[in-house]
């Protein structure tokens, strides 16, 4: 049975004002709130378990190894990961592209080519840049239409065998636009040899997320935009491509063995796990996994397509309002703008003040506003706590910003 009272009754934090109203939050596309059960693991942490993980014998270290450990097999199992070792522990979707690229600088030369798309985020976009500049690597991008959905005809026309990368996200963080990620890596298996990189960012948080029946070679995405804490993720990578391939980081936990005369490399996932890991924050992912199972994956899903359906419904009865990506197939997310309002942050600041908290600007995704010629927009995303109601008052708040502007 699917209680939104319940729900909401776990997180806390949506209790408080904010500028002496009721908090509407509605910026989970940047981060999500967090439930009492992931507070308290991260509480239970740090007041009962602190210790660092692998390297000690004495029992809180053990303890604090057995939890984190638990955490990686409940994450695999979220993912449906072959292996456990295949979960690498990150500090989010960015260090996990910025690990995949590095680590791929071997295995390009001069003129192969990366293909990405116009609905990346900048994460998706800058490390791959970097990557071209280390080998002469040449960067192709999938235009989108007026809609925002990827034109794949232009996909097909840059498979080749020059193609040594694609990488796309599975969901655009600002539009909500849901990518056909199986039919793209369909055509690059059938096509070419090339690595396939799924940012996961987006989608994680609504999807159930299948790594092997994707068929991805890579697949990463963010603890905090999941009810878990900032400065956690996951790098997922097939067993024989990572165990091929050479580490990130050197440090402590990533070796094998070390010595003057060289070093030889630990087994996954260590090897790329260099350093004192998050530990908290890793066991912590592990309890927001198992807050979603409760809930279930598929009442998250039609709780939030319920609610993105109802606010653009409604948004869209506003005279002079453009929703982007309004005809795309999209989830958690409407983005936003009112004719003859220049600076979506004026929006954005009323809403603050009647207590609505959403996103303006251009979301680390400036190719998508230079396409649709804007500085930015609104977005409002959605997660499982969010009512109808709080859409009525996005609605009202809209329109509020409206006169208030013109």
């Amino acid at each position: 049975m699917f209680d939104i009272q319940e729900i909401r009754s776990q997180f806390s934090i949506l209790d408080r004002e904010v500028n002496g109203k009721p908090l509407v939050y509605l910026d989970n596309a940047a981060t999500s709130q967090k439930p009492n059960s992931v507070l308290d693991v991260c509480h239970a942490y740090y007041t009962e378990l602190n210790a660092n993980v692998h390297r000690g014998i004495h029992t809180l270290s053990q303890l604090a190894t057995e939890e984190m450990e638990l955490s990686r097999r409940k994450i695999q199992k979220f993912i449906n990961a072959e292996h456990d070792f295949e979960v690498i522990f990150t500090k989010g979707t960015t260090e996990g592209l910025n690990l995949i690229s590095y680590i791929l600088t071997q295995k390009l030369q001069k003129d192969d080519e990366i293909i990405i798309s116009y609905l990346e985020h900048h994460s998706n976009i800058v490390p791959w840049q970097l990557l071209c500049e280390r080998t002469g690597a040449k960067l192709r991008v999938i235009p989108i239409d007026e809609n925002g959905i990827l034109q794949l005809d232009y996909f097909d026309k840059f498979l080749s065998e020059k193609t040594k990368v694609v990488s796309v996200n599975q969901v655009s963080n600002a539009l909500g636009i849901v990518n056909p990620i199986e039919e793209i890596i369909a055509r690059t298996r059938k096509n070419t040899d090339a690595y396939v990189v799924i940012d996961g960012a987006q989608s994680a948080p609504h999807f159930n997320i299948d790594v092997q029946k994707m068929d991805c070679d890579f697949f990463v995405f963010s603890g905090h935009k999941m009810y878990a804490p900032m400065g956690t993720g996951i790098l997922y990578g097939k067993r024989e491509i990572l165990e091929a391939l050479p580490p990130f980081h050197g440090g402590g936990e990533m070796i094998a063995t070390c010595s003057f005369d060289g070093t030889t490399y630990a087994g996954l996932p260590f090897k790329y796990e260099a350093g004192t890991p998050n530990v908290g924050g890793n066991i912590a992912l592990g309890a927001a996994v198992d807050f979603m199972n409760r809930v279930g994956h598929e009442n998250i899903q039609k709780h939030e397509n319920a609610l993105l359906e109802y606010a653009q419904r409604h948004l869209l009865e506003i005279e002079g309002l453009k929703v982007y990506g309004e005809k795309a197939h999209r989830t958690g997310v409407v983005s936003f703008n009112l004719e003859g309002i220049g600076i979506s942050s004026d929006v954005g600041m009323i809403l603050d003040k009647m207590g609505i908290a959403v996103r303006t600007g251009h979301h680390c995704t400036q190719p998508i506003m230079e396409f649709f010629n804007i500085a930015g927009t609104v977005r409002a995303s959605f997660a499982v706590y969010n009512t109808f109601e709080e859409i009525d008052l996005l609605v009202e708040g809209v329109k509020k910003a409206q006169r208030m502007l013109s």
